[in-house]
């Protein structure tokens, strides 16, 4: 329950400052690159080989770098997202690359900007990789190469606080590079559709800033993705969660109520809001929207061009927007020019097997390091 409530009053700061951004006409207009953050390089390198360990997971069968594949833009490609083995998952993998600047996390924005919660429950949750932190903790003690890096990067002993500290300092590290957007090669095309974003499109009054996202929640009237329902798998993983976060009468509603967990109103005007999501590195995250029920850009624009769904909730600033076809094709191609270099680099991805392999340390009250 503490933990819950904590993570409420970050999701609050969070919305505050976001339209407190949002409500800047000058920062609104502020599509320059994505800045990157100051990372410390040790620190960030254990992470990233945490990042791909499958041994932070509960039966050491996935690791965060199943769901998030660097050649899928940190994404994975799919509809609906892998989960723990034995389920699935009913959202749609967002991309982690500029992650860690979002003011708040999940398609719900349940948690803030506080990384250690995050990586945290992404870790623990029986729905995604079930790991007891306490087993991960002596997991990673017994192996040598992380009892060195964990010296060196200042944690000393390894521990899980230091495991939550330093996935989050590489998460840091991957930031949006090389768009044509942000080379100042846009093709004619390209240049058509952004004024068409700025203008009669509208994107740009929840599309905002270098990240292209007002961090805040809106409900588009996305429709529900049936096979969250029809899948038992997938069904079983929505309860599990829908029960975890005190979603009522959950085995029996068939809709993902998105951030009414976060902030739930007597009249339900929150069911149905999610987080507005980047538009960088789109060119790698398809399919589409938090429950990947578009398949292309195309189908994106074409959405939003018919004034998206039907939903008693939805957002009064989403209405038909009367684009031709050469204007859904202009702004398409200024949606693609915003994903630029793969991360896919040693410096971003851990190369080297991971070797377990090793002499198991037999006492660790009795070890020094």
């Amino acid at each position: 329950m503490n933990r819950n409530i904590t993570s409420k009053i970050a999701w609050c700061i969070a919305v505050a400052v976001s339209a407190a951004v949002v409500a800047t006409p000058a920062l609104a207009a502020d599509f320059g690159p994505v800045e990157a953050m100051k990372v410390d390089a040790k620190k960030a390198a254990l992470g990233k080989r945490l990042f791909f360990d499958p041994r932070l997971s509960g039966d050491a069968a996935i690791s965060c770098s199943t769901c998030h594949i660097p050649q899928k833009g940190f994404s994975d490609g799919l509809a609906l997202s892998k989960a723990y083995p034995g389920s699935d998952g009913f959202r749609n993998t967002p991309t982690l690359i500029n992650a860690a600047q979002k003011a708040a996390w999940f398609h719900d924005g349940r948690i803030g900007t506080n990384l250690n919660d995050v990586t945290r429950e992404s870790i623990t949750e029986t729905y995604s990789m079930n790991m007891d932190m306490r087993l991960m903790q002596e997991r990673v003690k017994q192996d040598p190469i992380y009892v060195r890096m964990f010296k060196d990067a200042g944690y000393g002993e390894p521990s899980n606080g230091s495991i939550r500290n330093a996935i989050p300092e590489y998460l840091k590290t991957l930031t949006s590079r090389g768009a044509p957007f942000d080379t100042g090669k846009l093709s004619s095309a390209a240049q058509r559709g952004f004024d068409l974003f700025k203008g009669k499109a509208g994107c740009a009054q929840c599309h905002s800033g270098p990240r292209f996202t007002d961090d805040m929640a809106h409900n588009t009237g996305v429709p529900e993705n049936p096979d969250i329902w029809s899948d038992p798998m997938r069904h079983i993983t929505f309860v599990t969660f829908a029960k975890f976060q005190g979603i009522e009468s959950y085995m029996n509603i068939r809709r993902d109520v998105g951030a009414h967990i976060r902030i739930p109103k007597v009249d339900g005007s929150n069911i149905g809001k999610f987080m507005t999501p980047t538009l960088r590195e789109l060119n790698q995250t398809a399919p589409y929207m938090h429950n990947g029920t578009s398949k292309t850009l195309a189908d994106v624009v074409v959405f939003y061009n018919q004034g998206g769904g039907k939903d008693v909730n939805k957002d009064p600033l989403i209405k038909p927007l009367g684009l031709s076809r050469e204007e859904r094709d202009n702004l398409v191609a200024f949606l693609e020019s915003l994903s630029g270099d793969p991360l896919i680099g040693p410096e971003h991805v851990w190369k080297d097997k991971i070797n377990v392999n090793y002499v198991v340390i037999d006492d660790w009250l009795k070890q020094r390091n």
